[in-house]
């Protein structure tokens, strides 16, 4: 073996070096030659101890502190890395032996404390590892100016998966649900067993299942805390998690009890159900920031261990980019931070099952470490050729907080001259232009029609195909579907900020009244958008995300960026269900059409031409009066035929053509079905201005369209008639 892959210890005295209290050498080696691991990273269970492996190039002296208990303030063991026989280059590894599973520790680190030129170290602070694969407790209060973070914990990857594996699904097949995992069954409405955790998540796969979504994006489950680094409870709470601490452990808040590292399998318990359910997991992961903060933050992790490595820093390195709008930003492409994401990524690929990656401001990783946008950014590139990532879906929020905004140009890499075509992206300009498109605004069927057929103007030159297209109209980040036609402005207050924060362009309209009315006109109008909306989305080339809850008219009373309410204004209220049955079975016919009908759902971006001699075009656009569109008219009615797609198994039902009808005027108004498909037995899927359930036939058995062609829409509503395929 040689001396660069292990470490050797000659334990003769019986006490491994470098303890101060002295732990017995093994007990069938008492004077032999011991191996050591200096790589991977992290607490590393072996047989009669664990390893314990960090990075820190400038660090002078390094050290592990072990406790017995979560509420612990002081350690119950220091241990001392030995320079010369624990430090690798700038790897400080060690073998600590009678220690395993539960056990409870930090880092400490001594060197250069030079604040202005970038270097933090301070050894008092009690230090997470960056590789930790769990956290326990939270911050004790720091009555003698030590912070304490809650104590990473070393956890074994052992778990029952009962024959799991990742469920492959094809991008271009994917539903997506946003939602929130304490949010999504934390009220007690929800009334399940044990509300807000992932067990709670697990007592609602039924629900996901009927709905027929296919994939749930959870938010940040990534640790993060929830009280001050003094341990007292904020002002203002960190409800979404975007602020993580601990990239690699699963956040301890949404499991059940508190047994140190129980949150590991109760993770993935929740992952191996969701699975057995035929429903994918995506996280949203955040590698641009840390809650560390900026100069005036705290030490906590990686400042402690490298500062100068880990964050972008400026002004000589006194203080630190900020990229995100969170006081610091990540240095992604250094190439020990790129590494810890690489292997951050992996881990829960192999060991949680994880589906996919939802990366949020992923131009972060676009920038250099100074900041500049470059060209195939090698963090980009890696997790795009990854081989353990590729059966995973990785999809970019392509902009920052400082202004890069890369949708249709994020990853656009390529290798010997060929595009490399893994990166989806969160397609904002399919939310902007639909929001503004039935909002009624001048000039936007074009970019509709545009969004509607896969964003070719966006993918289609970089080699990326239409199901690299997120489509979505709301997110977390921002209104939800109801308040979207509920609200002009947003309504921020109960955020402390006196509405300063949040998004003031959003695209939206109260149809008449600020908020919730009884009016029936302006309900009805109100509904109408909603259910215009889900249609657009659930019928778009893409690849749709759905909020949670937007299929029952959740709302957060005009909060637009409700970041700290973890309270009823955020959570789901499971009595909508009820309350909206009526959408909610819109919005589940509709998801159930699409995963039925690959004519919505195409591989390929659509050329205009037809399948086959004399068929209809793949994809045809037509005025109201079914002429030719005019797209500088300015009119703000469109007809659009899908033709089917041809049937790749004989024995399958053939599929349908598709023709939707959109009407964004206010006053009602008589379209005309094309020449061109006149021929064709349409009958209506839905018709989004009838009340329920005629609103939509999930089976196909709509009425047939009027015999002459001509069909009236109600203003600002939208009727779509399918035709079984002959051939």
């Amino acid at each position: 073996m040689s001396s660069d892959v292990y470490q050797w210890y000659a334990c003769h005295d019986g006490v491994v070096p470098g303890f101060h209290t002295g732990f017995p050498a093994m007990p069938d080696r008492p004077a032999a030659l011991r191996f050591l691991h200096p790589l991977p990273y992290g607490a590393i269970l072996h047989d009669g101890g664990v390893q314990f492996v960090v990075f820190s190039r400038r660090a002078t002296a390094m050290r592990v502190l072990l406790y017995e208990k979560v509420n612990d303030r002081e350690p119950s063991q220091i241990i001392d890395f030995d320079r010369d026989l624990n430090r690798w280059g700038d790897i400080w590894s060690i073998f600590v032996p009678g220690v395993g599973p539960g056990q409870l520790y930090h880092y400490q680190a001594d060197g250069p404390h030079e604040p202005e030129r970038g270097n933090r170290f301070d050894p008092k602070a009690r230090l997470i590892d960056p590789y930790a694969k769990a956290l326990a407790g939270e911050f004790l209060p720091a009555t003698d100016g030590i912070l304490r973070p809650p104590k990473c914990v070393v956890v074994g990857d052992q778990f029952d998966w009962q024959g799991d594996r990742h469920l492959r699904r094809s991008l271009h097949e994917t539903i997506i649900y946003e939602l929130h995992v304490r949010g999504f069954t934390k009220s007690r409405s929800g009334k399940v067993e044990h509300p807000g955790t992932y067990a709670g998540i697990i007592e609602k796969i039924p629900y996901l299942q009927s709905l027929g979504v296919t994939a749930v994006e959870l938010m940040p489950v990534h640790e993060f805390s929830t009280i001050d680094c003094f341990g007292h409870k904020p002002e203002r709470s960190n409800y979404w998690g975007y602020d993580p601490i601990a990239f690699f452990a699963p956040h301890r808040g949404y499991a059940v009890g508190t047994e140190p590292g129980g949150q590991v399998r109760q993770f993935k318990e929740m992952v191996r159900e969701l699975h057995r359910a035929g429903i994918e997991v995506i996280l949203d992961v955040v590698f641009n920031h840390t809650a560390e903060g900026n100069e005036y933050g705290p030490t906590l992790s990686f400042k402690g261990l490298e500062n100068r490595v880990y964050y972008m820093l400026e002004n000589g390195g006194r203080s630190y980019r900020n990229y995100t709008g969170c006081g610091n930003t990540l240095n992604g492409n250094h190439p020990i931070v790129r590494e810890l994401i690489f292997h951050c990524l992996r881990y829960w690929v192999q060991s949680y099952h994880i589906d996919g990656f939802r990366f949020d401001l992923a131009s972060i990783l676009s920038r250099d470490r100074n900041g500049d946008i470059i060209p195939n950014p090698p963090v980009v590139e890696s997790i795009a050729e990854d081989p353990l990532l590729a059966d995973t879906k990785i999809i970019a929020e392509a902009w920052d907080a400082a202004g890069a905004y890369q949708v249709g140009t994020f990853a656009n890499l390529r290798s010997a001259d060929q595009p490399i075509l893994r990166w989806a992206e969160w397609n904002g300009r399919y939310r902007d232009d639909v929001r503004r498109f039935w909002r009624s605004d001048d000039g936007i069927s074009g970019p509709l029609a545009t969004r509607l057929s896969g964003s070719s103007d966006l993918y289609q030159s970089s080699g990326r195909k239409p199901y690299h297209s997120i489509n979505f109209i709301t997110s977390h980040d921002g209104f939800t579907l109801s308040d979207l036609v509920s609200y002009s402005h947003k309504h921020n207050e109960a955020n402390g900020e006196e509405n300063r924060d949040g998004e003031n362009h959003n695209h939206s309209y109260n149809y008449g009244v600020e908020g919730p009315t009884r009016r029936p006109a302006v309900e009805a109008v109100r509904l109408r958008q909603i259910k215009n909306m889900l249609a657009t989305l659930l019928l778009s080339q893409g690849v749709p995300m759905i909020l949670m809850g937007d299929e029952c008219r959740r709302t957060q009373s005009g909060n637009n960026n409700a970041y700290c309410q973890d309270n009823a204004m955020s959570w789901f209220d499971w009595a909508l269900v009820e309350k909206h049955k009526g959408l909610w079975r819109f919005c589940q016919a509709l998801i159930n059409f699409r995963r039925a009908e690959p004519t919505v759902r195409q591989t390929n971006f659509l050329r205009g031409l037809p399948y086959s001699p004399g068929g209809l075009p793949d994809v045809s656009w037509h005025t109201y009066l079914g002429g030719p569109m005019d797209w500088s008219s300015g009119e703000k009615s469109l007809v659009c035929i899908l033709a089917a797609v041809p049937r790749t198994d004989p024995f399958a039902p053939p599929n349908h053509h598709v023709m939707l009808m959109l009407h964004a005027g206010i006053d009602a108004r008589t379209f005309s079905i094309p020449p061109l498909a006149r021929h064709l037995p349409w009958r209506l899927l839905l018709d989004t201005a009838t009340a329920t359930p005629l609103d939509i036939h999930p089976f196909g058995d709509g009425p047939a369209a009027p015999l002459d062609g001509n069909v009236t829409l109600e203003g600002r509503s939208m009727a779509v008639f399918v035709a079984r395929d002959a051939g």
